[in-house]
């Protein structure tokens, strides 16, 4: 059976964007921003994506399209013979599937906040009463499961279609939808009264707040945001390689899918830092900003429900073009390796992460007392622990080393792979900084990653 095709390059680049785009660009990003001195993170975060991500990203895409496969096959079809390099794919799809388990529960949080804004819920709710919103949905896993179920089976639905006119379409309609939202909330936010402060701290760089907190601790927040960003390392983006035609080198179109990734993020500080300052609420909150912060901003904000119900999609519909493209590894893992339709991987699939997911929901109730990571910590924490400060690092360093080593792919094969069709051209001059730096680098932030976890 031939494999389908991206009917257009605008619908890969999309899709691509899609997977990157996610709740590390609009959860993750202003967070980190806020903590680490504003403008001037920003900076070195753009550096990092482009010395450290942009590579990675071409080597995923690269393998993918070599060998027109997902990760199940893919090093099995590219390896020197006798090698081992395919046994990394257990890992690769354990890392899709545990990503899955906790990425799903906070869509489906993001999908309840949009109804409950759209429903006026937060009206005339002060902070305390915003806030309680959010710890009594800690305590309802009930309406979790039935919002993380809801995320599932409409994403595998959507995958289920195929990929041209379910994946490929869908996701096409939301990024568009997205950017659109994006820049309408970015407008208002700029024009709030008091918002200015917000823009400057957010533009203006501030190399004292860095030096303040360290340069090492923010070019490690830095490193590990990028990684973050973009998923790489679990085969998320090969699949996407495995889909497209020679007619363009890939390097090209990494820099189009890393440029859009970056302007959302980007967007997304243009929306919060403003309204944030606009109303004396601290920026650098974590997670509590997007539930507990951003509901009051929009409470105190004219026309708020509408720019509260429009952020809330917008969330919706940057955390779900991630779930769809992660799905689509996910089914096509399993059609790769079993003889067995799209419809029915969707289904098989479907049931399994709704399973799957059961343990990071009733993480926050009836199984709280467990704190793998120490106290305070939940299971959540321990899945995103696996899957970012390990699986997301590791993966990238199997892709970089069996893409530079003799003893994998090759670097020779890769920039064969790399540079067929027009556009920009992987430089062949980097060969070393690919082979021994990157991976040096990515090492450094896999042990980082421990010590900031465990040593207090």
């Amino acid at each position: 059976m031939e494999r389908e095709r991206f009917s257009s390059r605008l619908g890969f680049i999309l899709l691509s964007a899609g997977c990157a785009i996610g709740l590390g660009n609009v959860w993750r990003f202003p967070y980190i921003v806020g903590q680490y001195g504003g403008a001037a993170f920003v900076l070195i975060y753009i550096a990092c994506l482009i010395l450290l991500g942009l590579p990675i990203i071409i080597m995923e895409y690269a393998v993918g399209r070599a060998s027109q496969k997902s990760v199940a096959l893919s090093f099995e079809k590219l390896e020197p013979k006798g090698s081992k390099w395919h046994i990394y794919k257990w890992f690769a799809i354990a890392g899709n599937y545990l990503l899955m388990m906790y990425y799903t529960t906070i869509a489906g949080w993001l999908l309840l906040y949009f109804f409950k804004t759209l429903k006026g819920d937060f009206i005339g709710l002060d902070t305390a009463g915003v806030a309680s919103q959010f710890t009594g949905l800690m305590s309802q896993p009930f309406t979790m499961i039935i919002f993380m179920s809801i995320t599932v089976v409409l994403c595998f639905g959507i995958c289920s279609l195929g990929l041209k006119n379910g994946v490929e379409k869908v996701t096409s309609k939301m990024m568009m939808a997205l950017l659109i939202i994006m820049i309408a909330l970015g407008i208002n936010s700029i024009f709030l009264k008091g918002g200015a402060a917000g823009l400057s701290f957010y533009l203006k760089p501030n190399f004292a707040a860095i030096q303040e907190v360290g340069i090492g601790r923010v070019i490690f927040a830095a490193l590990g945001q990028s990684f973050f960003t973009l998923s790489i390392g679990i085969g998320a983006m090969a699949i996407f390689g495995s889909y497209i035609d020679k007619k363009r080198t890939l390097a090209g179109e990494a820099v189009h899918v890393l440029a859009l990734d970056t302007v959302v993020a980007i967007m997304a500080g243009l929306i919060i830092f403003p309204a944030c300052f606009a109303f004396g609420i601290e920026p650098s909150q974590g997670p509590s900003l997007i539930f507990v912060t951003l509901p009051n901003v929009f409470n105190h904000m004219f026309l708020g429900r509408l720019w509260g119900s429009l952020f809330f999609l917008f969330m919706s519909f940057a955390a779900l073009s991630t779930v769809i493209a992660v799905f689509q590894n996910i089914v096509a893992f399993l059609t790769d390796l079993f003889p067995t339709s799209i419809k029915k991987s969707s289904v098989y699939n479907a049931i399994a992460i709704i399973l799957l997911s059961l343990p990071c929901i009733l993480g926050f109730n009836l199984l709280s007392n467990i704190t793998p990571l120490g106290a305070g910590s939940n299971i959540m924490d321990l899945e995103d622990f696996i899957v970012s400060n390990n699986l997301l690092p590791l993966g990238s360093l199997i892709y970089l080393l069996f893409c530079t080593s003799r003893y994998g792919w090759g670097f020779d094969n890769f920039l064969n792979e790399a540079n067929q069709g027009e556009g920009i051209r992987f430089p062949k001059a980097i060969r070393f900084y690919v082979s021994y730096i990157i991976p040096l680098l990515v090492l450094w932030i896999f042990i980082q990653g421990y010590i900031s976890t465990f040593v207090h």
